[in-house]
């Protein structure tokens, strides 16, 4: 491979095509590490959507450590993966108390930070500081998987060896951050998972593209099993408000509200596992009055599915819940749960009824 001109063509490519993203008018290490952690497991439209309202919220470091969690985390919602935020959180406390708020530069530092690993420690010390550090994210993984043609599992060792090899000898001294940038962007628009080879501006070191082995690249270990899990939750309504309660610090999406509800045991109709639920977790009996709708959602590889319903109290009055399964809980007017970080898969249940005529006068909207 001449490296010089697979670097002068690449970096050519990306002057003429790189999108216009905000924290690229102004790369400072903040900004870059926010867009870093948003963009795992995120689409780009989003990221620039959030990254533009959490700049508003939190300028700085110093702004994002004095925010509470909750705050924190109600910014972070429809992003999924919660611990970034708490991440986020934690390391940005971290700078203020040991930088003095300024963000350190030292690659090493950067990657002892909560949340940050070796590549969004490559991205910041090469983008906001210039140091001709490898980023290497699974868009880079791909690219070099085609263009060495590696016939190895890329995400195992020896295949990561090489493309970090690789990239350490291609990176520019003068230009280190829009190199990783420019392969990260050809990896996203050009060299995705169906490639565009025609318009590849590297397609002339490509072994993967000579040899017509492209379909077989990358190789990529086996796919985990998919987990499929069946859920009911309740919204309960008395007097004209919502039960609500946050989840255990030790739990899934710790500090976040939900619904009381759970998974199916074997031989449940939904129903049947919500008025069990209620009582285990909240010492409440509830008659599931209303199908609201069904909520399909990811993560990971759990494949959930939610039958939602509008419960009410079984005996008419409902005594004080006991949060068995919770930190805290509590009715309250169904206006305000935009107020709260909700799961994605409540959230959007939240956001039926909002739309649905059914909950109008619940939700205020008549």
């Amino acid at each position: 491979m001449d490296g010089t001109r697979f670097t002068r063509n690449l970096l050519d490519w990306y002057d003429a095509n790189r999108r216009d993203l905000p924290w690229r008018d102004d790369p400072g290490p903040y900004p870059v590490w926010i867009s870093e952690i948003m963009a795992q497991q995120t689409q780009m439209d989003r990221v620039v959507e959030y990254h533009r309202r959490w700049m508003r919220h939190y300028p700085d470091p110093e702004a994002l450590a004095k925010a509470p969690e909750e705050a924190v985390l109600k910014s972070w919602e429809g992003l999924g993966y919660y611990n970034r935020a708490r991440n986020i959180r934690k390391a940005a406390a971290r700078i203020v108390d040991e930088f003095g708020g300024e963000f350190p530069s030292d690659p090493a530092v950067i990657r002892s930070l909560p949340g940050i690993g070796e590549y969004t420690a490559g991205a910041i010390a090469s983008i906001a500081f210039g140091q001709p550090v490898p980023a290497i994210d699974a868009n880079v993984l791909r690219v070099f998987a085609r263009v060495l043609d590696i016939d190895t599992p890329i995400r195992e060792k020896a295949g990561r060896g090489q493309v970090e090899a690789c990239v350490r000898e291609l990176l520019p001294e003068d230009r280190p951050g829009d190199f990783n940038q420019a392969l990260m962007e050809l990896g996203a628009l050009v060299c995705s998972r169906l490639p565009d080879c025609p318009v590849c501006p590297v397609k002339e070191h490509c072994l993967a593209h000579a040899r017509g082995t492209i379909g077989a690249r990358p190789v990529l270990p086996p796919g985990k099993d998919i987990i499929r899990i069946n859920m009911a939750t309740g919204v309960l309504v008395h007097e004209g408000q919502a039960l609500i309660q946050k989840r255990r610090p030790d739990d899934v999406w710790p500090g976040l509200w939900e619904f009381p509800g759970g998974c199916l045991e074997q031989g449940e109709t939904p129903e049947e596992a919500l008025v069990r639920e209620y009582r285990e977790e909240v010492e409440l009996d509830v008659v599931p009055e209303e199908k609201i709708t069904v909520v399909a959602y990811s993560y990971t590889r759990y494949r959930v599915t939610m039958h939602c319903y509008l419960c009410r109290p079984a005996n008419g009055d409902v005594p004080a819940p006991v949060f068995n399964a919770a930190v805290e809980g509590g009715f309250v007017q169904p206006a305000s749960l935009a107020d709260y970080a909700f799961p994605s898969g409540h959230r959007r249940l939240i956001d039926f009824m909002r739309n649905d005529l059914r909950f109008a006068e619940l939700f205020r909207l008549s």
